[in-house]
């Protein structure tokens, strides 16, 4: 195990993760609302907020997969230093980190079942940037319309389409979260 992976977590990791399980919860609650987190310096692609998920949401018990250039030694490291969280194929796990085009088909992800709709996947989408401008989206905690920049529309469709099933989508970049629960409406993209 590296250097890298035993530093760069939470300064304050009790203060820290409660105002990173704010902004997450924000950020669920209110669809396309951008918040921000002080996150730490994670090594390599992870940006400070997918980390901070990933220390606030994940533990020991928390089956996690890492795709693509997220799945990197030094990566691996870090989370089990941080989290001990295991790391388990597509199909096992919890919670998914990586960029869209690592994470797809999302179609291996748990979408949960009619008695538990809880027992699905939440991915962690790494974007390049996030801004609220994008797609348009409707619905629980949208107070008329907001905008995201989703990397696939029509797989976001397909996604609400399982509702109460579905997968929950936190978007990072840089300091910055989003999230589009499986509740929320995605309509055509912006013109």
């Amino acid at each position: 195990m590296g250097a890298a992976a035993l530093s760069s977590g939470f300064a304050d990791p009790a203060v820290d993760a409660a105002r990173a399980f704010r902004a997450a919860l924000n950020a669920m609650a209110r669809p396309g609302r951008i918040e921000r987190v002080a996150g730490p310096t994670p090594p390599g692609p992870l940006s400070p907020a997918a980390a901070a998920l990933v220390l606030t949401l994940c533990d020991g018990e928390t089956p996690l997969h890492l795709a693509g250039r997220h799945d990197t030694a030094e990566t691996r490291d870090w989370i089990r230093f941080h989290t001990g969280a295991p790391l388990v194929p597509a199909e096992a796990a919890v919670f998914a980190l990586g960029s869209w085009d690592a994470l797809v088909p999302v179609e291996r992800f748990a979408v949960g079942t009619p008695e538990y709709p809880d027992r699905s996947a939440t991915l962690i989408v790494e974007l390049d940037g996030l801004e609220p401008r994008g797609t348009p989206l409707t619905g629980p905690g949208i107070r008329e319309r907001a905008a995201l920049p989703l990397p696939d529309p029509a797989a976001f469709r397909a996604n609400a389409a399982l509702y109460p099933l579905g997968r929950d989508v936190f978007l990072t970049a840089d300091h910055h979260l989003a999230a589009v629960p499986r509740s929320t409406r995605i309509h055509g993209e912006e013109g």
